[in-house]
């Protein structure tokens, strides 16, 4: 335990577990940052920018910066859930929950990232599946949102496959280059029709309580 709720949510699914970010699982992916393996082709939307910094010191100084000022900034108006995605044992990448006036909408928007190395494997699908399982079974989410560039075949795929539909686009930068967005949404009934039973959370209650959500 970390004394700290939303690093103590963990979602285990057949395939993998996210885990509540703390330093010590980070300190795991540095290698994966470090080594430029957090980025993607085509890629997203600069976040967490820090990925894109030619120095990998500074690429890894400013992504951990980055995740401890979220964590440190958490309200009931606003609030980052940081994961580490581990699969055998073994933490591959991130899975972000985030809530912006989740008490007056319940949406909540999903951001995340595979290590190069362990791409194409599935573990996108199931990822998503098992922050959407937090999202709308723990915490009473309404709907969901993400985003990826349209030519981002994997992201939009994932979206895609676990009913998602399109929501319009919008333009994003790229270290200062245009990039043109595909969102998508997935509401409660829709997810509820999909809804897998081999997903598991704890640490869900006090987590709530933390981020100020309504009972």
């Amino acid at each position: 335990m970390s004394h700290y709720p939303p690093l103590d949510v963990k979602i285990v699914t057949p395939r993998l577990e996210l885990r509540g970010a703390t330093d010590d699982l980070l300190q795991h992916l540095i290698p994966a940052v470090k080594a430029g393996k957090a980025t993607a082709d085509p890629p997203p939307w600069d976040d967490p920018h820090p990925f894109y910094e030619s120095d990998p010191d500074v690429r890894v100084h400013k992504w951990l910066r980055g995740i401890w000022r979220g964590r440190g900034t958490v309200t009931p108006d606003l609030w980052r859930l940081y994961f580490v995605v581990v699969v055998d044992d073994e933490p591959i990448g991130m899975q972000d929950l985030i809530g912006s006036d989740f008490n007056s909408f319940r949406a909540v928007e999903t951001s995340s990232w595979v290590s190069s190395d362990a791409r194409r494997r599935g573990i996108g699908t199931e990822m998503r599946s098992a922050i959407l399982h937090l999202a709308f079974d723990g915490f009473g989410a309404a709907e969901a949102t993400t985003e990826a560039a349209v030519n981002n075949t994997g992201s939009n795929g994932v979206s895609e496959r676990l009913g998602y539909k399109r929501n319009g686009t919008s333009w994003a930068t790229h270290q200062g280059d245009p990039v043109l967005g595909q969102r998508w949404l997935l509401d409660r009934q829709t997810w509820l029709t999909l809804r897998r039973a081999d997903i598991t959370l704890s640490g869900v209650e006090a987590c709530r309580s933390a981020l100020g959500l309504p009972n």
